[in-house]
């Protein structure tokens, strides 16, 4: 199999790290050699992280370079706009619509770009889910990120039954339920 190159990227505090986890945990169950880089920008909450998920026959290298991620899931608009270019022709970028202020637009060093979906809509193939709304229907919004992942699903070939096996093993156990719930919705809003 041909390396995949996933790359997810948000803020701290928005669950990457988890989310990475069940990427390599998945693609590990699925008997591929797998590399993940994990990149911290401000070590609080609200700084960009980055992760890198790369899975196959052999995948000597965990970083993904500009032009070759297949997929793209991205937590927060600006984060999506910042790492747009690593997306290979044909590639798809899943996003969750939600705006956190990065430090200089807070302290008004900055502006916050205006109409990111738009612009990221006219360059590459986007989907797009306001997936906090959804979690906080389920009563607890810590699990969008499990909502935008079962989105993702649809862009790599995995059966839906292994991605919930290993959700079961990655999350917190008292957690479980709700992980699938947020997966099967996420899977449930692509056409």
């Amino acid at each position: 199999m041909e390396t995949k190159n996933i790359m997810i990227v948000g803020v701290g505090g928005q669950g990457t790290l988890l989310t990475s986890r069940v990427l390599g945990n998945l693609a590990e169950e699925a008997g591929y050699d797998v590399k993940i880089s994990e990149v911290h920008g401000m070590a609080q909450r609200g700084g960009s992280v980055v992760t890198y998920v790369r899975f196959g026959d052999k995948v000597e290298e965990p970083i993904v370079e500009e032009g070759m991620a297949d997929v793209i899931i991205a937590f927060e608009r600006l984060e999506a706009l910042r790492y747009f270019h690593y997306l290979k022709k044909g590639g798809s970028i899943i996003l969750n619509d939600q705006r956190i202020d990065p430090m200089p637009v807070v302290i008004g060093a900055a502006k916050y770009p205006e109409g990111i979906i738009e612009e990221l809509k006219s360059k590459v193939d986007l989907h797009v889910v306001d997936a906090m709304s959804e979690a906080k229907k389920l009563g607890n919004s810590r699990v969008f990120n499990m909502i935008v992942l079962g989105m993702a699903a649809h862009y790599m070939s995995f059966p839906t039954e292994m991605w919930k096996k290993v959700i079961q093993k990655t999350v917190p156990h008292k957690t479980i339920d709700l992980n699938l719930k947020a997966f099967d919705v996420g899977y449930s809003l692509v056409k």
